[in-house]
């Protein structure tokens, strides 16, 4: 109850701050590309309750359709102004609405698509049993995912080195959640994003 109080207050507090940015992102958005400004991926949410995380747009209209549903290193996909969306984790600032309508936490695991939520087993399924985050331990972590999986079979390198990595993280967030763990989060993301301002990434020991 006092993480949702939390949240509930924490975004009455930065969606009217957010509103302006939002208008100036949606109009660059339909400048740079053709298609919806908002992008609603399907994921499996608390308690495996499916729902639509929103993002701004940063692909190609159907992209789903042309590629993998791993991102690659300057993935042809990308319109140029989702470039820069994605690198400063801009296109994730809708998820906020998210967690007003109950959906997601500001901190928590972050939601899987369905195929690798299906996927999990044993102790793993205790991800589930919270609502889902904006950030996490794995999103920081991997804040630099394409890099990570390269220009070249994303997908195979995703699933072969990072999959199981990003779930564990995930988990330990579930077993070891605290309030203060949740602000420290919160400070890393705002860190992670801060150097990336400057190229560069933060590296963390969970």
């Amino acid at each position: 109850m006092g993480k949702r109080i939390f949240d509930i207050s924490a975004t009455l507090v930065v969606l009217p701050i957010l509103i302006p940015l939002f208008i100036i992102i949606g109009v660059l958005i339909k400048f740079d590309s053709s298609g919806p400004i908002f992008y609603r991926g399907v994921r499996a949410g608390w308690k495996g309750r499916v729902f639509s995380i929103l993002k701004f747009r940063t692909m190609v209209q159907n992209a789903e359709q042309l590629g993998s549903a791993t991102t690659a290193l300057n993935d042809f996909r990308i319109t140029n102004f989702g470039f820069f969306l994605r690198k400063y984790k801009l296109d994730e600032l809708p998820q906020i609405i998210n967690v007003l309508l109950g959906e997601m936490s500001i901190v928590g695991p972050r939601p899987e698509i369905i195929e690798y939520a299906n996927k999990y087993k044993g102790e793993e399924k205790l991800i589930l049993s919270m609502r889902p985050g904006i950030t996490d331990y794995s999103s920081i972590k991997y804040s630099s995912l394409d890099e990570l999986v390269g220009e070249s079979d994303a997908n195979r390198v995703f699933n072969e080195k990072i999959l199981d990595q990003r779930t564990a993280l995930r988990l330990k967030y579930v077993k070891e959640y605290t309030f203060l763990k949740d602000i420290n989060i919160i400070i890393l993301t705002f860190k992670a994003i801060l150097y990336k301002m400057k190229n560069k990434s933060l590296k963390v020991k969970f």
